[in-house]
């Protein structure tokens, strides 16, 4: 993904179109509007379609004619990504099916709206914004006031932190696995999905953290995308935790217009696969993230059968109780954490090598070499997970003494300046 001043072409085409299709939306009577949504989503996702699914559909055209015996020439396409496209690609749509449900009115000032897309702190990854919010706030008078720009400043250092000291230190050493898994043996690849699953997660949600002080500097109040999912469990708790601003988007405008939970149990399987497939492909025009997305589908269609046909049993004893919620707790994030390896992967083959090494015990590889300062680390943002499970770093700040507190940011500060790593990494979710 890049950043081309030409594709802000695009982005402004865009703009335009959800701009006037919603206003003539809500001036129209019932027929007349469905047609303005229509002709909103097509353009809208038809630019989406063009720079991020063509090479993807075009290799796989190709691939297939072959197959059927016909030899058409192999052709390239050379379609670079503009930054950002599929998340303001889906918070603009939001605004025109919101203004079509009636739950919000178009926007008639066109900078406000510009500015709704374009909003720089969550632009390019997130979270994103539905209008109720967002839009409400944008015409509001903002004055300064100091515990915004404190409760920003909070935010961003934590972000850079767990972006900078935590994910870039875990991404070398994830490069270097996935690059060679048959130089490693089983204890070090299981090592390198250990390390992918809080590179992901401290990479994603430390641009989001980034994105919410930013915003909050300037007075705005951003949606929180992710509310500590590596403690869930379940893998239905965990998508209620993990890029929430995205699984409700598919909730709202894809699962529930499909039927939800309103429909006999064999569309309602399939309405889930759907889903969970389109939110991988969300992610990347690979099969790899299909099956990714599938996959979480299965296993949470799993567990609500498990759910209703279980027998229920009381348990009277807490400690029980929590050993179990901790053991349910491992089983989740070990499932993830396998999950990803599709996420990772750039094919099928590195996927089936990475299993291969992992299932492979007798496999006489090395041991990968890892630094002192990157466990330190990764316990570190553990345990900052864990206490930040009822509040948000910034409220968390708040609460506790100030000579604590001032040691914290001493201690961010110092690893976001000592401890980072000299492999710098361009943010994960920028890709998409």
């Amino acid at each position: 993904m890049f950043f081309i001043p030409q594709y802000i072409l695009i982005l402004l085409l865009t703009i335009l179109v959800d701009y006037y299709a919603a206003i003539w939306i809500e001036q129209s009577g019932d027929k007349r509007k469905k047609k303005y949504l229509v002709l909103s989503i097509i353009s809208t996702c038809l630019i989406l379609f063009i720079f991020k699914y063509a090479v993807f559909f075009h290799s796989n055209a190709i691939s297939l004619s072959h197959l059927f015996g016909f030899n058409y020439p192999q052709k390239t396409l050379h379609i670079i990504l503009p930054i950002g496209l599929s998340f303001h690609t889906f918070q603009s749509l939001s605004y025109v099916i919101e203004v079509y449900k009636g739950r919000q009115r178009a926007e008639r000032h066109f900078g406000i709206y510009a500015l709704y897309v374009m909003f720089y702190p969550q632009l390019v990854s997130g979270p994103i914004e539905r209008p109720q919010n967002l839009l409400l706030q944008l015409r509001q008078v903002k004055s300064f006031e100091l515990s915004n720009l404190i409760g920003g400043m909070r935010l961003i250092m934590f972000g850079l932190f767990v972006k900078m000291a935590v994910a870039d230190n875990l991404g070398y050493y994830v490069d270097q696995i996935y690059d060679n898994p048959d130089k490693y043996n089983t204890h070090s690849i299981a090592t390198g999905l250990l390390f992918y699953s809080f590179q992901i997660y401290g990479d994603f949600f430390g641009y989001s953290t980034i994105a919410l002080g930013c915003a909050l500097c300037m007075g705005f109040t951003l949606m929180d995308n992710f509310k500590n999912p590596y403690f869930s469990k379940s893998i239905t708790e965990f998508w209620q935790r993990w890029h929430i601003s995205l699984s409700t988007w598919f909730r709202d405008y894809v699962y529930i217009p499909l039927g939800g939970n309103k429909i006999s149990w064999k569309f309602w399987l399939l309405n889930i696969l759907i889903v969970f497939a389109l939110s991988g492909f969300w992610h990347g025009a690979s099969w790899t993230f299909v099956l990714w997305g599938l996959l979480h589908g299965i296993v949470y269609i799993s567990e609500k059968a498990i759910s209703k046909f279980k027998t229920k049993v009381a348990i009277s004893s807490l400690p029980w109780q929590r050993i179990q919620d901790a053991f349910r707790v491992m089983l989740t994030f070990m499932l993830v954490s396998i999950l990803w390896i599709l996420f990772r992967a750039r094919n099928t083959e590195e996927v089936s090598a990475i299993i291969h090494a992992l299932l492979s015990p007798t496999q006489n590889g090395s041991n990968i070499f890892i630094e002192w300062k990157v466990w330190i680390l990764l316990i570190a943002f553990v345990l900052f997970d864990f206490m930040l499970l009822k509040n948000r770093f910034d409220r968390w700040c708040s609460g506790i003494h100030p000579v604590v507190r001032w040691s914290v940011y001493a201690v961010l500060i110092f690893s976001i300046l000592a401890l980072s790593s000299v492999n710098q990494f361009p943010f994960i979710y920028f890709q998409f």
